[in-house]
């Protein structure tokens, strides 16, 4: 896939460009160009190496948001050989953008849990995008209750720009939701895993974030605040979210710098969006191989250790 969609790909977006004009010149003289060719095509990878192992904060910020990058369902769909959607909360409604189910993975059955974006405007709309009321995370909570029934594991991926912040949503205890999620995922009997394979903002992230093992994706970001936002309250204005997305420290190598997460998963060259079907293999290899170690321990000792992980993270040592 070779389309560019940011400011920092102009210079592969330059060599697509004269890539095309060869391609056209060849057609109309009948010249053979392959040698050409294959030289621009090595300078366009190389290119795009250079500057994807060079990115800053923000630049990973924006590669998080593309709107062809996969979302939740479709990495369920690829890695599960069947999957069965489950809804509502059997309280208010059923939450469009928290969908979960179980699924058959490797011949095991896994709960899925995760925020679902939309891939058009309307979907987009439908889904809210990707900010779960308080229903969402109760789903989400009966949806995990349910897998420690039947002790199955539990998959979450997260995706949100944030919680939704209306009036109807604190009506109805958004902060109450997120808290009971923290304290009910850190004693749950059954391994679970989180990916964050898009934004991960605030406590939108974190109500289906706690887990035995916490991945971030190579071009996610995870923070309490959106390089925006943070922008917006330190400088009135939005200007400075560059500047922002360095001090936040939200990128995955600095996330696994200070201990917030267990490891990276690398991601194609050009970021997920570019080899959809790539990016889902390597997330099923991930959770195949870890759901083998975390299964053959002791459900006492692993709920130990995830509520150790969490508690010792933000303890300053003078």
């Amino acid at each position: 896939m070779d389309s560019t969609s940011f400011d920092f790909e102009k210079p592969i977006a330059d060599l697509i460009e004269q890539r095309e004009k060869v391609k056209q010149v060849a057609e109309k003289s009948k010249v053979d160009v392959s040698a050409t060719l294959k030289e621009i095509n090595h300078k366009i990878e190389k290119t795009r190496k250079e500057i994807f192992e060079n990115l800053n904060g923000w630049q990973k910020v924006q590669i998080s948001r593309h709107p062809e990058r996969p979302y939740t369902l479709q990495y369920i769909e690829t890695i599960c050989d069947d999957f069965i959607e489950m809804h509502g909360d059997r309280t208010v409604k059923d939450d469009k953008a928290i969908v979960g189910g179980f699924g058959t993975l490797n011949g095991q059955t896994v709960m899925f849990i995760g925020h679902q974006k939309g891939a058009n405007t309307k979907l987009r709309q439908y889904r809210n995008f990707g900010m779960a009321n308080p229903e969402g995370y109760r789903k989400a909570l009966r949806l995990m209750k349910l897998a420690e029934k039947f002790n199955k594991p539990i998959v979450t991926l997260i995706d949100t720009p944030g919680a939704y912040p209306g009036l109807e949503a604190e009506e109805r205890g958004q902060g109450e939701a997120i808290a009971r999620n923290l304290l009910e995922m850190s004693v749950l009997k059954v391994p679970v895993m989180c990916f964050i394979i898009g934004e991960g903002a605030s406590g939108g992230a974190l109500g289906i974030g706690i887990g035995d093992r916490v991945y971030m994706l190579q071009y996610t970001w995870y923070s309490v605040i959106s390089p925006e936002s943070c922008s917006s309250i330190l400088w009135r204005t939005w200007d400075y979210k560059e500047r922002a997305a360095e001090a936040l420290k939200l990128t995955a190598e600095d996330m696994f710098e200070n201990k917030l997460v267990d490891g990276i998963i690398p991601e194609p060259i050009g970021g997920a969006h570019h080899n959809p079907a790539q990016m889902a293999e390597t997330i099923k290899n991930k959770i195949i191989e870890d759901l083998a170690i975390l299964g053959k321990m002791d459900p006492q000792k692993r709920v130990d250790e995830r509520i150790a992980k969490f508690c010792a993270m933000g303890v300053v040592q003078e």
